[in-house]
């Protein structure tokens, strides 16, 4: 069993501290209401905010409200 120095963990800010799932393209592109293949072609052209991992898009609901508050004002 691997033992940790609990000295040596920084304590992180409170905001840090918070994780947001991330959704896959076809999870966004649901909430979207559009093809994922679009939603992807939109992270790939950087209209909207996508984190490339691999082969794969991945979004936070978050990132995906602030376009959608974006574009409808």
């Amino acid at each position: 069993m691997h033992k940790t120095n609990h000295r040596s963990l920084k304590k992180r800010p409170e905001s840090d501290s918070r994780f947001e799932p991330l959704l896959d393209s076809e999870e966004a592109a649901l909430l979207l209401r559009i093809h994922p293949k679009t939603l992807q072609k939109m992270a790939r052209d950087g209209e909207i905010v996508g984190i490339h991992i691999g082969k794969l898009w991945r979004f936070r609901a978050s990132d995906l409200n602030k376009w959608v508050d974006k574009i409808a004002s």
